[in-house]
């Protein structure tokens, strides 16, 4: 096929995936982990590198050699990179669009955004039309495998940050040890104080019945976000939750496309994005608009950097999450991030989103 009339072909893509282990035992209220894996994708054209990544099993690498480069490299160029996503959606209908195969849709969608930018000679904010210049971060950890020393130390970094909002994760052992999440969330209204918002995240441990009850303790506590008290997957469960409890219901992290966010959006009070999950930056934009029908805000789910230059763009963005792993891992892999000043995240400069792989320091941790 000749090359595209609207820029450039992307000459290739390459992937590759990095395991980096955890700094301790993590844990929250529905599984353990002790690594976290990354994987990387690299688009080329015109001389220019755009790059994008996913936290996902290794075997995204393959996806993206299989199933996505085909019709991406040499038909379509990263000045239409929606085109392109159309193209790798259409190319995986018999393997599944969600999951595994929506996060290396993610990875190759976020490259061909920041490679188009680059191209253009435009920050990808600029491209992506930033209607601001910053958004608020609050910070994210709070594993429940933390003693009551790690907690706190890490509680206390994000107040020298100067974040203004903190988060947690309860569900300890799928529900069942509610009183230690509650002394735990006891301990961190101590440490914070009363200007600060605290946040909690069950990652869907509870019951109906039992995230009402605790709900109506967080409350007490003056609790102010509920993330996925209930699985993602009742919808009914939120709705009723969100009009029984008196703090913000949220969820939507699993969101691998446009439908399931249209679906989520009516049962929260403000649904998450993840662009490294949901389709990139091209169904970001989808998202943001579906939400804003529904008229209900916007939260970005953990890959902070990845995030800043769509939430810029959205209006109807509340907030990004500073999540510890995603964080450590960028911090030691990447170059170019702009880590937030006083409570808030700003685009890093230069052209595109202005991150690359520092591939020497990465090599270490290559595990395809």
């Amino acid at each position: 096929m000749s090359a595209p009339m609207n820029g450039p072909a992307v000459e290739a893509l390459d992937a590759s995936a990095y395991t980096i282990p955890t700094d301790r035992p993590e844990a929250d209220g529905t599984l353990a982990w002790d690594s976290t894996t990354m994987v990387v994708v690299e688009a080329r054209a015109g001389g220019e590198v755009g790059t994008g990544w996913t936290y996902a099993p290794a075997a995204g690498v393959r996806v993206v050699e299989d199933l996505l480069a085909p019709v991406v490299v040499g038909q379509h160029s990263p000045l239409l990179p929606a085109a392109a996503q159309e193209a790798m959606v259409r190319a995986v209908r018999n393997a599944g669009r969600g999951g595994l195969v929506g996060m290396a849709i993610s990875a190759v969608d976020i490259a061909l955004w920041d490679l188009g930018a680059r191209l253009l000679g435009l920050s990808l904010a600029q491209w992506l039309g930033a209607q601001r210049q910053d958004v608020p971060v609050y910070g994210s950890g709070g594993f429940t495998t933390y003693d009551d020393p790690t907690l706190v130390s890490e509680l206390e970094g994000w107040l020298a940050r100067g974040l203004d909002k903190v988060k947690i994760k309860i569900g300890e052992s799928w529900g069942r040890c509610f009183e230690r999440d509650l002394e735990r969330v006891r301990l961190v209204r101590e440490v914070v104080g009363k200007r600060v918002e605290v946040f909690v995240d069950a990652n869907g441990a509870y019951q109906r019945g039992q995230a009402r009850r605790v709900g109506e303790r967080l409350t007490d506590l003056d609790v102010r976000w509920f993330e996925e008290p209930v699985t993602s997957q009742d919808l009914v469960g939120l709705a009723e939750l969100r009009h029984l409890l008196d703090l913000d219901i949220a969820a939507g992290e699993y969101g691998d496309d446009l439908h399931y966010c249209h679906r989520m959006a009516p049962a929260v009070d403000c649904l998450q994005v993840d662009v490294t999950r949901c389709g990139g930056y091209t169904e970001w934009r989808r998202i943001a608009a579906a939400a804003a029908a529904h008229g209900v805000e916007i939260s970005a789910h953990c890959a902070p950097y990845l995030s800043v230059p769509a939430a810029v763009a959205s209006p109807g963005c509340r907030h990004l999450e500073w999540f510890h792993d995603h964080v450590r891992i960028v911090r030691e892999l990447v170059e170019g991030y702009a880590p937030p000043t006083g409570g808030v995240l700003r685009p890093a400069p230069g052209t595109g989103h202005g991150m690359r792989l520092r591939q020497s320091r990465a090599d270490v941790y290559r595990v395809a």
